[in-house]
């Protein structure tokens, strides 16, 4: 039997987890093949070149640009600092004298007696990778990185803005279906990472900010309270590298959203625990989603054992992601098998589904995600 593959959001207690961590240019890794590592242990590091800077010699020193080599003070690969003088010259019979200095610090790159310029390259920029999560190093890159491997629990989101951050879980959602608000963050928040409920109200949003919590976790956002925190509206196609004090992390959608029961109950269950998250998302080629991994963590209670995922069959728990039921949840009741004419008259498989609240809705197929355990 056939059936429609529909990627998911991953909710689990318990799953072994491989996380490559490479440098952009080579460099040196900094551990080795079994190392045991901290999200904040840095595993390899590397130097981006500086940005050049062109000086016109010829221009300032009143000078034919093959005359410029000779007038140098410092020759191709000579360090420098900024106000330096790099070269001098002299005319009008030495009546007239003229500097080049240095606009910065950095490496005397190219003297050219073509075009009479001086290229100055800055300083290197010290670029670490950080292991990101607890693990152990399974495999070396050689000059690149390596890959962590790592075991516990992981819950994806459907959004997120903001880079990768860790601290302590601390919940504070008085359930699934009620907003996080400021009233709900103190300073025992601080460095943690904060669950709601429903949404993260814009209010709680700027108090997280305000007292240094790493990130925030909950069902909804409302979009407005997203674009002031942010600056800037913001396009949903990849986010990770919003220069934000707070990750922000939303699991169901925007707007009061109530939050999976499943997320919910994980959530609570990892109160006090240490986690790494990232609100990195892209949702073109490549589909990327923003994470909560807590390593090392075991369910105090064993799970029932449940089938693994086929695909699309009746009773699987699903979250719908086109309006009109975007972000709602339910589960799979009936599968016909020939296709049906929509509104866009695309001929296109569907399912009726069953929501939370009792209604019976019919949907093309690919508007639902399966909720993957």
């Amino acid at each position: 039997m056939a059936h429609a593959y529909t990627p998911g959001l991953k909710v689990t207690d318990n799953i072994v987890l491989r996380k490559e961590r490479r440098l952009p240019i080579l460099g040196e890794v900094r551990v080795g093949l079994g190392d045991t590592v901290r999200p904040d242990t840095v595993v390899a590091e590397t130097e981006l070149p500086g940005d050049p800077q062109t000086l016109n010699a010829a221009n300032v020193l009143g000078l034919l640009p093959m005359e410029v080599p000779r007038h140098m003070l410092k020759k191709e690969g000579d360090k420098v600092t900024a106000g330096e003088v790099i070269g001098r010259a002299s005319t009008l019979f030495g009546l007239i004298k003229r500097q080049l200095k240095a606009p910065c610090d950095g490496t005397i790159e190219r003297i050219s007696e073509v075009s009479g310029q001086v290229t100055l390259r800055e300083p290197p920029v010290p670029l670490q990778i950080t292991a990101y999560i607890h693990g152990t190093i399974v495999e070396v890159l050689p000059r690149e990185g390596v890959v962590i491997e790592t075991e516990g629990a992981f819950i994806q989101g459907i959004f997120g803005v903001g880079g990768e951050t860790f601290g302590t879980i601390r919940f504070r959602a008085a359930g699934p279906d009620k907003p996080l608000t400021a009233a709900d963050i103190d300073d025992s928040c601080k460095d943690g990472i904060v669950v709601g409920g429903s949404l993260m109200t814009g209010e709680a949003i700027a108090k997280a900010a305000k007292v240094g919590v790493r990130a925030l976790v909950a069902g909804g956002i409302i979009d407005t309270d997203l674009v002031k925190y942010l600056g800037y509206d913001i396009g949903v196609a990849i986010t990770g590298q919003e220069d934000v004090p707070t990750t922000l992390i939303v699991t169901e959608g925007f707007g009061p959203m109530r939050m999976a029961d499943k997320t919910f109950e994980l959530l609570k269950s990892l109160d006090g625990c240490e986690a790494s998250v990232t609100g990195a998302t892209q949702i073109r080629a490549g589909v990327m989603r923003p994470e909560i991994i807590v390593s090392g963590y075991r369910a105090k209670k064993k799970r029932k054992a449940e089938a693994s995922s086929s695909g699309l069959v009746p009773g699987t728990p699903i979250r719908l992601i086109r309006e009109p039921y975007f972000g709602l949840l339910g589960e799979v009741v009936e599968l016909p098998p020939e296709l049906v004419v929509i509104e866009t008259e695309a001929k296109v498989r569907i399912l009726k589904a069953r929501l939370q609240s009792g209604e019976i809705v019919t949907v093309p197929r690919a508007n639902v995600e399966i909720l993957e355990s």
